[in-house]
């Protein structure tokens, strides 16, 4: 799945805004305004996203797990 994909996905998924996701992933609020119209990554730039996207995914799983414990 391309990384495009992958932060529409995790957007729709956790009604994160996407200048939010765009700042706290890159700190480029218009990341996915710009990708949405064309805007190439390169790979230093889909590396951070990815590193973003895994670590709120293990933070989800965290907070699941704790929910599952109480």
């Amino acid at each position: 799945m391309s990384v495009h994909r992958k932060i529409e996905k995790f957007l729709r998924a956790t009604d994160m805004p996407p200048t939010k996701f765009g700042r706290l992933s890159v700190s480029d609020p218009r990341l996915v305004h710009d990708l949405r119209r064309g805007r190439e990554l390169g790979p230093r730039i889909s590396a951070r996203i990815e590193a973003f996207l895994a670590a709120q995914q293990a933070q989800q799983a965290q907070a699941r797990n704790r929910d599952i414990r109480r």
